[in-house]
């Protein structure tokens, strides 16, 4: 390792790794994590015919990564201990039967432990929060739920090596091309001197750090709000990364001042067919057809805004903005943003919900949604495909089947109505 006026006395060979493995000088200067010890958990073995496809692999990849801009520098450090990680593709391919309901996943994620420690989190890096509030108009209590959604305020960053998982993942995961990007951004972010490969550590999935970036969201979005030349999110200072994530919230269309949703009220007989991402209303118009705050009275004009109904019509309903899509750049689904939005307002001191979840019954798994589309479209109420996804053509199809049938028009997917189609 080179310092100004004297270099420590090393072999070439062993001063030309290292170098290598800090990263290119000419292109960042940044300096790297003290210390060399592997932080990651130890790679099960794999079978050495596996083992030996996955080398073989990685060696055409190269002249991939060797074109995107990597360095045979920065490649040979990088992969110096890459191997084919086989507990990584079991999680990539273990499919629950069932998912979670979203109270089951709510009762968690807005528990009243990680509500209490948010807060603490709030007075703790108060003076950092506020800051990055300052900058990217972004409310602390949103970025700190985030970061308690996705690593319970950093005690769960993940410990698995990124380069290692990425490039199981490209070479033999469910969607290579995707994993093969995101090993290629891993390798740019190791060449920028941000960290190096024995300390880029997180989920199986890739996904790294306090408020767990993946690689390609990271190259677009972290920051070094601390000023140190790092973009540090793997560290214990979560400052950089609280900060990547407001910056990347910011960047997807937060309006600072508009609730993600507000809770409301239906009235009797509402249209459920207004329901959904894609029809819109101001407030005020919603208010014309019945629909009030929770709390009482008439919800505020934050913008337009459409109603959510995540549990049909036997659950709570939400009046939901713009600030609910910037949410879903970071995780696409309602549950989740939901989750985030939930525990920020409870954070930031506001009350549970005021309607309860109805509670009965397990979701539908992707078989009993693919049976439910291909019913569907039998009797006459096409979903435009059968994937398991319950999107917009299902909602539609679901809302048509039901007032065909005289049943509350929610466009909610339960096992209630696939027995009804069962029968039909």
């Amino acid at each position: 390792m080179t310092f100004p006026g004297k270099i420590i006395p090393l072999t070439f060979m062993a001063f030309s790794a290292l170098s290598a493995c800090a990263g290119p000088p000419e292109s960042s200067p940044r300096p790297m994590l003290k210390g060399s010890t592997p932080v990651a958990d130890p790679i099960p073995a794999a079978d050495p015919a596996t083992e030996a496809r996955f080398e073989a692999w990685l060696a055409q990849f190269k002249q991939r990564a060797l074109a995107n801009g990597i360095t045979e520098a920065t490649w040979n450090c990088a992969m110096a201990d890459a191997r084919y990680n086989p507990k990584v593709i079991e999680r990539d391919r273990y499919q629950s039967e069932f998912t979670k309901s979203i109270w089951d996943y709510l009762d968690s994620a807005v528990s009243p432990e990680r509500v209490a420690t948010g807060q603490q989190m709030l007075r703790q890096h108060a003076r950092e929060l506020n800051a990055i509030e300052r900058k990217y108009g972004v409310e602390k209590e949103v970025v700190v739920a985030i970061w308690g959604m996705e690593s319970r305020y950093g005690a769960y960053r993940g410990k698995t090596a990124i380069i290692p998982a990425l490039a199981t993942l490209a070479y033999d995961g469910r969607r290579g091309e995707f994993f093969a990007k995101q090993l290629i951004a891993a390798l740019k972010i190791i060449q920028s001197g941000d960290v190096d490969a024995r300390h880029m550590t997180g989920s199986w999935a890739g996904a790294m750090g306090h408020t767990q970036f993946i690689p390609t969201s990271y190259l677009a979005y972290a920051v070094d709000f601390t000023g140190d030349g790092k973009r540090d999110i793997w560290s214990d200072d979560p400052t950089d990364a609280l900060a990547s994530t407001a910056a990347y919230l910011a960047r997807s269309g937060w309006s600072k001042g508009q609730p993600w949703g507000v809770e409301v009220i239906l009235p009797s007989g509402f249209n459920y067919g207004l329901t959904g991402k894609g029809t819109k209303k101001s407030p005020s118009d919603w208010a014309k057809l019945g629909v009030r705050a929770a709390t009482g009275g008439t919800v505020p004009s934050y913008g337009e805004a459409s109603i959510l109904v995540p549990a049909g019509a036997k659950g709570p309903a939400f009046m939901i903005f713009g600030n609910f899509r910037a949410i879903s750049r970071y995780n696409a689904a309602d549950s989740y943003v939901i989750g985030v939005g939930h525990l920020s307002d409870r954070i930031a001191g506001k009350g549970p919900f005021v309607q309860d979840w109805p509670r009965t019954g397990k979701p539908l798994s992707e078989t009993q949604k693919v049976e439910l589309q291909e019913r569907l479209t039998a009797a006459g109420f096409d979903t435009d495909g059968t994937d398991g996804k319950i999107g917009a053509n299902t909602t539609k199809a679901i809302v048509a089947f039901q007032k065909a049938r005289g049943l509350p028009p929610d466009g909610y997917a339960t096992l209630e109505l696939l027995q009804v189609l069962r029968g039909s």
